[in-house]
């Protein structure tokens, strides 16, 4: 083929960094979704914003998984898109639980 499949460590070692990127990226939507909880505790007269904050970083993060999960693995990094798929597609489904929890 005209692309050469990159060696194992390779793609551990990408995977591992991207990993903390993704945990970060996760952890930061979620306390975001918290925070915007905990600010509509104290306005009552408007409908509560977690929810749509939770839904928007659910599609942020399986738009994430889409692009960068899908092309490693059309790059042939086959270990490093999958765990991208895995992690954002794992961070969006948590996001889409809290956005329906009441």
């Amino acid at each position: 083929m005209w692309l050469a499949k990159p060696s194992t460590g390779q793609q551990v070692g990408l995977s591992v960094a991207l990993l903390l990127i993704d945990l970060v990226v996760v952890a930061y939507l979620v306390f975001r979704y918290g925070m915007t909880g905990w600010a509509d505790a104290y306005d009552s007269n408007n409908p509560p914003g977690a929810p749509s904050e939770a839904i928007r970083g659910a599609w942020l993060l399986l738009g994430g998984a889409a692009v960068t999960g899908g092309g490693l693995i059309l790059l042939r990094w086959q270990i490093s898109g999958i765990v991208q798929l895995l992690v954002l597609g794992t961070g969006a489904g948590l996001l889409a639980a809290l956005a329906t929890v009441k």
